[in-house]
């Protein structure tokens, strides 16, 4: 499986921005899609998670309601829409790609098997 993250870029507080992942290479149905983030100095964070059969999604507390994952199907893009940007929201965001994974498993890292690179997203007046 290969994921490529691209859409991010530098944005004002209370703005918005859509990153994507291309997923290729595999099933893209039976796979669970999430969205991390790794502020400077801080530990990878979770974000948000998207299982595509049955479409079960989770979301960090710190992005519910602001943030919304989604998918193109057909076109194996997973995409998470992020609006009211805030500072601290900061960080690079990396999509991952894992099979099997139940709820309580989508917002551990370890349990994604194949990420993309990272793309930057700076929310600064």
């Amino acid at each position: 499986v290969q994921l490529q993250a691209s859409g991010g870029g530098l944005v004002q507080p209370g703005g918005s921005l859509r990153l994507s992942c291309a997923v290729s290479g595999d099933t893209f149905s039976y796979h669970t899609t999430g969205w991390f983030r790794q502020a400077p100095g801080k530990e990878h964070e979770f974000v948000a998670a998207k299982r595509w059969n049955g479409g079960t999604t989770s979301y960090a507390d710190s992005v519910k309601g602001r943030f919304t994952i989604s998918r193109d199907n057909a076109r194996t893009t997973v995409y998470l829409q992020m609006n009211s940007l805030k500072p601290e929201d900061t960080a690079v965001y990396y999509c991952a790609s894992g099979r099997g994974l139940i709820f309580s498993d989508f917002d551990k890292r370890t349990r994604y098997d194949h990420w993309g690179q990272g793309t930057q997203v700076t929310v600064s007046s």
